[in-house]
């Protein structure tokens, strides 16, 4: 079992050069490398889930990560476009994806009782940010509602994918405050939000990987499962 992980090295490697490079200011190593890592765990997704069947849990979460990474290359990719709508944009649709994954096809509970945190922080977050939003402020609620939603949905399935989820929130959050009030953020958030956000990332896809073998094993042992 243990070599199904060895996939993810190239993204673990890749994602602590990025990181360090933000930290120390290397924008130059930054910026390629932050375009290197949904591919790379998107390679690690292919090899960790190889032998296992093609079906809806790969097709949502390669879809999300595809959509991730135009997200992370929203200012690249489309420089006649803003930035930030675009990235609201991509990942809100990768967060779609998630939710889809999480609350239809791989929940193995009923939402526990402390997900309500998730529904207290959207309403905190809002009211922080609120005088900073301008024309955004659309925008981020409903984003921050599917953010939510990701980390709520999240929080039903293997606990991999549950920490992921509240990683990729906390990430979210932490550029949140970097993007809407950059006086009150010191430098050494940036190299943080990539850390939470590899972190989350990388744990969600693991967690799939996992979770779809423990549900493909369950429904071989037990066929009536199929139909759940």
């Amino acid at each position: 079992m243990h070599r199904l992980w060895i996939g993810f090295v190239p993204f673990a490697v890749i994602s602590i050069v990025h990181i360090v490079a933000l930290a120390v200011g290397a924008d130059a190593v930054a910026a390629p490398t932050k375009l290197l890592l949904m591919p790379l765990l998107a390679v690690a997704v292919f090899w960790g889930g190889r032998g296992s069947r093609w079906g809806l849990p790969y097709t949502l979460l390669f879809a999300a990560i595809a959509l991730s990474w135009l997200g992370d290359g929203a200012g690249t990719f489309f420089p006649f476009a803003p930035t930030v709508p675009m990235m609201l944009l991509f990942f809100g649709l990768a967060h779609l994806c998630y939710i889809w994954l999480f609350w239809r096809t791989l929940a193995v509970r009923r939402v526990p009782p402390w997900a309500i945190v998730y529904g207290l922080w959207w309403g905190v977050l809002l009211a922080v940010l609120w005088p900073n939003l301008g024309g955004l402020l659309v925008a981020v609620a409903v984003y921050g509602l599917v953010l939510g939603g990701t980390a709520v949905a999240a929080s039903r399935c293997h606990p991999l994918i549950a920490w992921g989820g509240a990683f990729f929130l906390a990430s979210d959050t932490i550029l949140a405050f970097r993007l809407f009030t950059p006086d009150a953020m010191p430098d050494w958030t940036s190299p943080l939000v990539m850390f939470t956000y590899c972190l989350g990332q990388g744990l969600i896809a693991a967690g799939v990987i996992v979770a779809d073998r423990l549900r493909t094993a369950s429904v071989t042992a037990n066929p009536t499962a199929a139909a759940t």
